[in-house]
C-alpha cells in the first residue's frame, strides 16, 4: 500500500529521471532470482542525488510518524535499507539498527547491529519490495531478538501478490513511497514507454515468475 499518492507520482518521476528504475521491455534484465523482468530497479542510486536523497527522508520520516508513531528505534535492511534508515533515524532523532541477511561468521555473530533492548519498537526501512523473503526475514531477526516491530515501509514496491500475502500472514503492516502501478502511470505521461510498452509491462507484474519463458526471450 502506499503512503500517499502525491508522494508516490514525484518519487516515481524522480525514480524515472535520475534511471533508478530503468524500463526495458525489449531487452529485459534477468535478476538473481533468475526471473527475466522488463524492470531493474536500483535505488542506491538515489543517494547520488541530493534533491531526491532529502525527499525519500522526509516523506519516509513523516510516514513513519503518521502510520506508526514514533518508535523506539529504525533498522535498516542489509544493504539498501541501511543509508536510508540511518538517514530517517537521523531525522526523527532516534536510535538506528541495521539487520544483516546473514550472521557474521566470527566474533558475536550477530544478526542484527547496534544497540536495540528487549521490548523496544521498531519501524524496518527497505529501499526494495520485491518477493518479501528477505524484508519478513529481518522482521524474523528482529522478532527474535526481542525488538516489538511495529512495521516496514520501503521506497518502493513491485505489489506481488504474495508478497502481500507473506506480510498479512506474519501480521506486518508496511506501506511504499510509491510502487509498480504509480511508475506506470507516470512512466506512459511522461513518455518513457509506450502504450505497447504497457501492455508488456502490464503482462510481467501478473505473471513475473514466468513472463520470460512465454514471451521466448529468456
Amino acid at each position: 500500500m502506499i503512503y500517499n499518492k502525491d508522494t508516490a507520482e514525484q518519487l516515481a518521476d524522480f525514480l524515472l529521471q535520475i534511471k533508478a528504475i530503468k524500463l526495458e521491455p525489449a531487452k529485459p534484465f534477468q535478476w538473481a532470482s533468475g526471473w527475466i523482468s522488463p524492470i531493474y530497479c536500483d535505488n542506491r542510486l538515489t543517494l547520488s542525488f541530493p534533491k531526491v536523497r532529502t525527499f525519500i527522508r522526509q516523506e519516509m520520516s513523516k510516514a513513519v510518524l503518521e502510520k506508526f508513531e514514533k518508535p523506539d528505534v529504525i533498522a535498516g535492511v542489509a544493504t539498501g535499507g541501511i543509508a536510508h534508515g540511518a538517514l530517517v533515524a537521523q531525522e526523527i532523532g532516534i536510535p538506528f539498527v541495521y539487520v544483516r541477511s546473514a550472521a557474521k561468521g566470527h566474533g558475536l555473530e550477530n544478526l542484527v547491529e547496534g544497540k536495540i533492548d528487549r521490548g523496544q519498537t521498531v519501524v524496518v526501512v527497505e529501499d526494495l519490495v520485491s518477493t518479501g523473503q528477505s524484508s519478513l526475514k529481518a522482521v524474523h531477526s528482529l522478532r527474535e531478538a526481542g525488538a516489538q516491530v511495529k512495521g516496514l515501509i520501503s521506497i518502493f514496491d513491485y505489489g506481488f501478490d504474495h508478497s502481500k500475502e507473506l506480510f498479512e500472514k506474519e501480521k506486518c503492516p508496511y506501506f511504499s513511497l510509491s510502487n509498480y502501478e504509480t511508475l506506470l502511470v507516470r512512466a506512459l505521461a511522461n513518455k518513457y514507454v509506450s502504450k505497447k510498452d504497457e501492455e508488456l509491462l502490464k503482462s510481467w507484474r501478473s505473471k513475473p515468475e514466468s513472463w520470460g519463458s512465454s514471451l521466448k526471450i529468456a
